[in-house]
């Protein structure tokens, strides 16, 4: 047996999967054994894989990163089963008898409801088991070590739930070109039918059927995905080397064009939008205002407050004496700015989830590394953790202004103020955040008066009801949020021993003496079965129902202490970036797993509402009834935001799907929060569905790969949540404003330059196919090759490859004009570069210089009929370098080479391959006589045809320009 002096956790035996669990621990214990399937490995990962309810042993909690999960960076506290917490020894585990109770599985990663019963006490010890307690796969172990039972394992866990198979994506591009191409085909079997009737279906008619076939064939651009895929590689390496957006990785070859056809953009928050760092603004106490550069005025107060009791309690000559008995006993009146001050700031360091954390001293071995001597407790060494970053933003402004978080367990917390003095306070009860109260609370009992005091804080619209009447609280917070703060109503209440004992009583060990810290350390014994709040604690169906409920008993006529205002930087240039966004009509929807309240804050401060446009809040709903009714309130609004959860998003796609949607695309813009990463990518896939419009999603986290594989382009940005989402996006850069010129500038380039460089190469093949069809119609129908195989191999590609490539430097607009005016996106999202309309276009155009080539060589050079191969393929070339020149409208230098290298080729070619040039080779024997290519008459000759065939479209571009101009021609002059 290997003994690694490290605690590891095996698994035993455990019941089937499916349905409610309900199975004897049996093998579910600490031991320094190496085990084969460690729920912990030496770094402190957590293993992706099982998901368990999780404990620790020495202080029952341990904290998790879960960014990989729901795409929050902040540290989570988790909790154990504090029953297993007050065994003497480890291998007690061994010894007892219990079993979990747990819901079936489910994708909701917010949610877990469960039940921990210990069968072999008497009587029979139950505990609830809520998401405090639980660890998801996926999930980090960031500080602290961690046994769990297994509850979901492989498919069943949340992590695979919330999980979506990759998708090959197909640009719409190429879809469209697709099409195009077949309809070439089409072209090519019916002209061959034609030409074969025309024949008369004399002799072996399927044969030359065939002939025809392959004569024609050049209909078909076989060249145009080699040159297209050539193309997108340059615009891939064009993003990649632009030093405005540096950073930027494109990691697919198919679909750059996709860029310059958005209309919705579906972004995460936290991390993309925002730098999830919060800094504390503004302090309100209802008559008087703190803000950014008053904040030393606060810190005035509060230190002279403490220095004030302390004198009070020096001057009682006791070291015991309460420290408020004085302020208890003297008459209520109004009570001072100071005095308002320093509760408003002791209720928001004590009313929070914050667990400061220490740096262990260097070269602390392993044994004595949780001993509290070897610990740093120095300001400098402390950071504090927390599942919100808006708390340790309160948390670390009370440290600035004197008041100060030291240290916290489950059930006790110290402070300690400006003097130096700290203060203990026993966690009597905490009732964590929920969607459904948006607020949370904590019931405290001072150790050095016994004074029992209720604080709670939460959204405004949770906390109005609950506090006592007030005439500043409404205003305020509107105040605070048009500046896009996000704000918190704090207020508290002090209850009586009897009114607590009221609310949950406990057995009589942990009701010892007040003012002794034993307490704290029973307070987590099994509660008395009479209490109403472990009932609805333990209860499996609504418990959160049940809970807050109970609860209520106590929110009743708090004292309203202040509303904080805290701002969550934005990512830099956030602002000018969606207002570009939606100059360029592209619509933003948000998607993030946060809260509503910081989702509709974060949505007003980067002005992706603005103003002056209303936001619909879409209630919570639970049944089609309720949705029907509230999608009927919702219709009547015109011109509004909409934000909405995740579950009643989950309600309105189960019934009414195509009602919502519609809805929701009339919107200038929605806010999705609290949603799953399954339900960001079922998003992407309903726009997608319903509107038949491009999609593009960007995100920073690992809970924004589904979503970003499922848009028709996904872009991921390397932030603090690490490279997964970037890793599996189509496109990475390193701040959100990079989008604006990634698809103002290179997204419009990529789609006109495909969109030409396309059209290009099909016009190519026919034309050439045109004069092939002239040729054999001349001369009865026969089904004899125009050219031989070297020149249409030659004409396909070092005649005019270099010349038609080069339209992928081309560029219609400026990079300063695009970025200037994002308004002439929007002609590209209607997909004018390439329809079908431009497409017949050319294929009238091909038909026309075809056809002028061919007839114009014949007549011409009826006297020199044996040169007809060299005198038309001459003016094919010549014209095809003159219509690259007239599709140009933003020339460079490499264009101007690719131009005059080809035509060199081709002069070469007329030296030294005369004997490709004679029509009917083998029949006639008719070879190119070099001396005619430098007569004057064949010059001239060659010049008529050409600007025959090409001169009409020049006028035509030059009338076009002049009588109807592009937008951006416009703007240009």
């Amino acid at each position: 047996m290997n003994l690694e002096g490290r605690k590891r956790m095996l698994i035993g035996p455990w019941a089937a999967m499916g349905g409610p669990r309900k199975s004897t621990i049996r093998l579910a214990v600490w031991s320094s054994m190496k085990s084969s399937l460690p729920a912990v490995d030496l770094t402190g990962n957590w293993q992706p894989g099982p998901e368990a309810s999780g404990c620790s042993w020495l202080e029952g909690s341990c904290f998790i990163r879960t960014d990989q999960l729901d795409g929050e960076t902040d540290w989570k506290l988790k909790v154990a089963v504090s029953c297993t917490q007050q065994l003497p020894a480890l291998g007690d585990l061994f010894s007892i008898s219990a079993y979990v109770y747990a819901q079936k599985p489910q994708m909701d990663i917010h949610s877990f409801e469960g039940t921990f019963t210990r069968e072999d006490s008497d009587p029979p010890i139950h505990e609830s088991l809520s998401i405090e307690n639980t660890l998801w796969a996926s999930t980090i172990v960031a500080s602290g070590t961690v046994i769990g039972v297994v509850i979901y394992t492989g498919k069943e866990t949340r992590s695979v739930m919330n999980t979506s198979n990759p998708k090959n994506k197909v640009g719409l591009l190429d879809l469209e070109l697709n099409r195009l191409t077949k309809a070439l085909f089409l072209a090519l079997v019916a002209l061959s039918i034609v030409m074969v009737t025309l024949q008369g279906f004399v002799g072996p008619w399927y044969r030359n059927l065939f002939r025809f076939l392959l004569l024609f064939s050049y209909i078909i651009p076989i060249s145009l995905r080699v040159n297209l895929d050539m193309g997108k590689a340059v615009y891939g390496w064009m993003m990649m080397k632009d030093e405005n957006i540096p950073g930027t990785v494109v990691r697919t070859s198919t679909i750059p064009e996709e860029l310059g056809r958005l209309v919705y953009l579906l972004t995460d928050k936290t991390g993309t939008l925002t730098q999830n760092e919060m800094i504390f603004k503004r302090l309100h106490l209802g008559t008087v205002s703190y803000g950014a550069d008053t904040m030393d005025e606060i810190q005035s107060h509060v230190r002279d407050s403490y220095s004030q009791m302390q004198s009070q309690a020096g001057g009682n000559n006791t070291g015991s004496t309460p420290l408020r008995k004085a302020q208890s006993s003297a008459p209520k009146v109004r009570k001072s700015v100071s005095s308002r001050i320093h509760e408003a700031v002791k209720a928001i360091v004590l009313c929070h989830n914050v667990t400061p954390v220490y740096e262990s001293r260097a070269g602390v071995t392993e044994e004595t590394e949780f001993a509290e001597a070897d610990q740093d407790f120095s300001d400098e060494n402390r950071t504090y953790q927390a599942s919100s970053p808006d708390e340790v933003a309160l948390v670390q402004w009370t440290e600035s202004v004197g008041l100060t978080l030291v240290s916290r367990d489950l059930t006790s917390m110290q402070l300690k103020t400006p003097s130096g003095q700290v203060l203990s306070f026993c966690i009597l009860q905490l009732f964590p955040f929920t969607s459904e109260s948006k607020r949370m609370g904590v019931i405290v009992r001072d150790e050095s008066t016994a004074e029992i005091t209720f604080y709670m804080k939460g959204a405004d619209v949770a906390m109005s009801p609950i506090v006592q009447y007030n005439d500043w609280l409404e205003e305020e917070c509107g105040n605070m949020a048009r500046e896009g703060l996000r704000t918190l109503v704090v207020a508290k209440k002090a209850l009586t021993e009897e009114q607590y004992q009221d609310f949950e009583p406990m057995q009589s060990s942990s009701v010892e003496s007040t003012h002794s810290t034993y307490t704290c350390a029973h307070r987590r014994l099994p509660l008395c079965p009479q209490s109403r709040y472990t009932q609805a604690k333990l209860s499996m169906h609504d418990r959160s129902l049940k809970v807050a409920a109970v609860v209520e008993s106590l929110e009743r006529e708090m004292e309203l202490l202040c509303l904080t205002g805290v701002e969550d930087q934005l990512q830099a240039d956030v602002r000018p970036t969606l207002e570009m966004l939606r100059n360029a009509g592209i619509k933003i929807w948000m998607l993030t797993g946060d809260k509503l309240e910081t989702a509709t804050c974060i949505a007003k401060s980067s002005h992706l509402v603005s103003r002056t446009q209303d936001i619909h809040i879409f209630r919570q709903v639970t049944s089609r009834g309720e949705a029907h009714l509230e999608l009927n309130a919702f219709r009547r609004k015109h011109d509004c935001a909409l934000v909405i959860s995740g579950d009643s998003l989950e309600v309105c796609l189960k019934y009414y799907e195509h009602e919502f949607v519609e809805l929701a695309c009339q919107c200038p813009a929605v806010v999705c929060c609290r949603c799953s990463p399954t339900q960001k990518a079922r998003i992407v896939t309903l726009l997608q569905q319903h509107t038949g419009r491009r999609t593009c999603a960007i995100g920073d986290g690992g809970n924004d790969v589904s979503m970003i594989q499922a848009a028709d382009c996904g872009i991921g940005i390397e932030g603090k949540e690490g490279k997964q989402a970037s890793l599996a996006a189509d496109f990475s850069i390193t701040q959100f404003r990079h989008i604006g010129r990634l698809l103002m500038v290179h997204g419009r380039n990529s789609y006109k330059r495909s969109a030409a460089l396309g059209q290009f190469v099909m016009h190519r093949g026919l034309i050439i196919s045109t004069m092939q069809a002239v040729f054999s119609s001349v001369f009865y129908f026969a089904s004899v090759p125009l050219y031989q195989g070297f020149l249409m191999v030659g004409y396909a590609t070092i005649y005019t490859m270099f010349p038609v490539f080069s339209l992928v430097l081309d560029q219609d607009v400026k990079p300063e004009m695009a970025m200037l005016y994002p308004e002439l996106y929007k002609d590209l999202t209607k997909g004018r570069s390439l329809s079908f309309k431009t497409f017949l276009i050319w294929v009238l155009i091909s038909i026309y210089q075809g056809g002028i080539l061919m007839y114009g060589a014949l007549v011409l050079f009826e006297s020199e009929f044996v040169h007809v191969v060299a005198i038309s393929f001459t003016a094919l070339i010549l014209t095809e370098l003159l219509m690259v020149a007239l599709t140009v409208r933003t020339w460079h230098w490499l264009m101007v080479v690719a131009e005059f290298l080809s035509l060199g080729c081709y002069v070469s070619s007329l030296a030294f391959l005369n004997e490709y040039f004679g029509i009917g080779r083998v029949s006639f024997g008719a070879f190119l006589d070099v001396a005619f290519i430098t007569t004057v008459t064949f010059l001239w000759k060659v010049s008529a045809i050409t600007v025959v065939s090409c001169l009409p479209l020049y006028v035509l571009k030059y009338l076009r320009r002049k009588l109807s101009p592009p937008s951006y021609c416009k703007l240009a002059s």
